[in-house]
């Protein structure tokens, strides 16, 4: 074989080797579809219009896992049970020492869980902290040699006194925010600092599911226009859908970002400082409307809700009451099959896993309700070029149904371990599961 023609080999070889982006109409699918490797793409133009289904319920029972089943990874990884017997683990993030926070979330506490030397199994289990509501974010103040722990749960933020390694708290426990959003609706709050440590940022989701009781805003709409930032919402919406921002003791409140229907997870890019959010959209519009999506959060911006998505796409249900807002709704980066329930989000920063893997995202997806074929309960890879999203995203782990009825995971979130592998929580069986090579 000649010199040219063996090159024209390898380089067909390898674009086999490199697995298609599903796009368009092929980028929706159902679990069966999904596998490891996948890689969707959905774009703005891809979207149907609002009933092009009917708006399914479908909820799915959880049964406990299969003893021969084991979740499914990329070629390459393996993934193995970290721990068990946990009370529904939601959110995990990793501590500077390596100990692996939990949030026990409908339990009300906090837990933490110690790697073994080799980073594979639990060595040791502390409760840290109980008899917190409904716990859920957590971050560690400052981010070097952190003097506090911060906890998020539905209607306050806490920080309790912590040195590194410590299993128990240093001292009493502070209330930090007392008064957030709460009552009924999205119950999830997540937290992060701003990389100068200046601003503490807390999601905080919807009351409804696209505004139902908004009304009129006191004094009229023209003067709330005018009071306050592009798409705030009113009433028992006031402060919700969106993201705010604190300093680190709790004062000067303010609306970071608007139109966020659920932002369960948020994240701060490496090396950039672009906090992210991995959010839920709405339901009610059939089954490929609206799209989950995990974007970049920019200060002062307007995501849509309840009044457009995507762009300039109007609501059906809040049709012509907000012309003000067309033009001014920032697109999410990457759009992901609607219903997956996105919720946590963290970025790939260590050395276990491939060069190409550095940089990027892991995103828990929890799984859909609202879609007449069920999709999500996975974990996706969302891939960045330079630090930007190219708006593609890769199934990572899959593997948590069993048949159209039954589940046995729920993703919820996912860490890097300091050893660099990756952590996945469920509450469905409440487990954690370790993906390492």
């Amino acid at each position: 074989m000649t010199v040219a023609a063996t090159v024209a080999a390898l380089a067909t070889t390898s674009a086999a080797a490199e697995p298609a982006v599903l796009k368009g109409r092929d980028a929706f699918g159902s679990w069966q579809g999904d596998a490891p490797g996948t890689i969707r793409l959905i774009r703005p133009e891809d979207l149907p219009k609002p009933g092009a289904t009917a708006s399914a319920a479908n909820v799915s029972r959880v049964v406990q896992r299969p003893a021969s089943v084991l979740p499914k990874v990329v070629d390459g990884f393996k993934i193995a049970l970290f721990a068990d017997g946990l009370s529904g683990p939601r959110i995990i993030r990793t501590a500077p020492n390596g100990d692996i926070f939990v949030a026990e979330t409908r339990a009300g506490r906090i837990r933490v869980l110690r790697p073994s030397e080799d980073g594979s199994k639990v060595a040791s289990s502390e409760m840290f902290a109980e008899r917190l509501g409904h716990p859920f974010g957590i971050a560690f103040y400052p981010s070097v040699d952190p003097q506090w722990v911060y906890v998020a749960s539905t209607d306050r933020v806490l920080r309790f006194p912590y040195r590194s390694g410590d299993m128990k708290p240093a001292g009493a426990m502070q209330v930090v925010v007392a008064d957030l959003p709460a009552g009924y609706g999205h119950s999830t709050r997540d937290l992060v600092f701003t990389p100068d440590g200046q601003r503490m940022l807390v999601s905080v989701g919807s009351a409804g599911n696209v505004g139902e009781a908004l009304g009129e805003p006191d004094g009229g709409l023209a003067a709330w226009i005018k009071a306050n930032p592009p798409g705030a919402a009113w009433g028992a919406e006031t402060e919700r859908a969106g993201v705010l921002a604190f300093d680190p003791d709790g004062k000067n409140r303010s609306l970071f970002a608007t139109g966020i229907r659920n932002c369960v997870g948020l994240a701060i890019q490496p090396g950039s400082g672009t906090p992210w959010c991995s959010t839920n959209e709405r339901d009610g519009l059939g089954d490929d409307l609206v799209p989950d999506y995990v974007t970049r959060v920019k200060e002062g911006g307007f995501y849509g809700w309840p009044w457009y998505y995507v762009g300039d796409n109007e609501d059906p249900r809040h049709a012509g009451e907000r012309p003000d807002l067309k033009g001014q709704v920032t697109i999410p980066d990457v759009l992901l099959q609607a219903h997956s329930a996105s919720l946590g989000l963290t970025f790939y920063d260590a050395a276990l896993f491939p060069p190409e893997y550095r940089g990027d995202a892991f995103a828990a997806e929890h799984g859909s309700w609202n879609r007449s074929k069920r999709t999500g309960y996975k974990v996706i890879r969302v891939r960045l070029k330079d630090g930007v999203p190219t708006g593609e995203y890769e199934d990572f782990v899959t593997g948590f149904v069993v048949n159209d009825r039954e589940v046995w995971g729920r993703p919820v979130g996912v860490a890097v371990a300091r050893d660099g592998s990756l952590l996945i929580s469920e509450d469905g069986n409440g487990t954690i599961w370790r993906v390492s090579r």
